[in-house]
């Protein structure tokens, strides 16, 4: 932004007290950037060189809400009540589960940059899949008229502690980052579209599947635990670590001129 108002002064004074590795070098780098950005002023985002970007955001907007965290968090109680709670206790017992989310994405918040995105984004796959497959098991389990409200309100808390700081604080720095200047900001559209059309696709298919007979809330929660095996590959195999690196290193990196 100060570059863009050609506060360059400014601008290295920024990047100094960042501790850039080389000053002089990323100043030129985003220099450069912007003097590209003002030669495609209008430049469409769906284009072939910026499959990959494009791809990325719409994939990792698309597992945010595939990790069931707005089923959970919007039909909290109607799963504890499911699990045989009774109406008010339900209630009770997503007051720590949205107490868990504050903490946890804070931590995220407070770790991002020091373990990087790539790293926080595998370690949450790993605990979700635990923990979504622990609550489809004590659905499955369960006799009819168990009380498992308790043990599935701990497994919520030990799900949404992983989902805060990979997911919940990944997604929103690694869409910013994957694109460049002068399609940032039509990406984060995108970007946003896709993870509030999924959240809306989620919210209105999961009551439906938990009610269902022959699919139920366990078959609902092993879905959503499969999805963080295969949101965790596609991180592993495919997401690049943006940690550390400059906006239009991370360009050249993905061949994006």
């Amino acid at each position: 932004m100060l570059v863009e108002r050609r506060r360059v002064d400014e601008a290295k004074k920024v990047l100094t007290a960042l501790q850039a590795a080389d000053v002089a070098r990323e100043m030129n780098e985003i220099v450069q950037s912007f003097e590209h950005r003002q030669g495609s002023d209008g430049e469409p985002l769906f284009c072939r060189k910026y499959s990959f970007p494009i791809m990325a955001a719409v994939l990792l907007a698309m597992f945010n809400q595939l990790t069931g965290i707005n089923a959970l968090l919007y039909y909290a109680p109607k799963v504890f009540a499911l699990g045989n709670s009774s109406a008010q206790t339900a209630l009770l017992q997503s007051i720590p589960v949205g107490v868990m989310l504050v903490i946890s994405t804070t931590i995220g918040m407070m770790v991002i940059d020091r373990f990087g995105r790539k790293t926080l984004l595998l370690v949450g796959s790993v605990g979700m899949v635990v923990f979504l497959a622990l609550v489809a098991i004590q659905f499955y389990t369960a006799d009819a008229g168990t009380n498992i409200g308790r043990s599935i309100m701990w497994y919520f808390i030990g799900y949404i502690l992983f989902f805060g700081f990979s997911q919940g604080a990944v997604i929103w720095v690694f869409i910013s980052e994957i694109f460049p200047n002068a399609v940032r900001a039509k990406g984060q559209a995108l970007g946003s579209f896709t993870h509030w059309f999924s959240a809306m696709v989620v919210s209105l298919l999961f009551p439906v599947a938990a009610d269902c007979a022959w699919i139920g809330p366990g078959n609902a929660f092993m879905f959503f635990s499969a999805m963080m095996v295969a949101q965790f590959l596609f991180v592993w195999l495919v997401l690049p670590e943006t940690k550390g690196v400059s906006l239009e290193s991370i360009q050249r990196q993905l061949g994006i001129d």
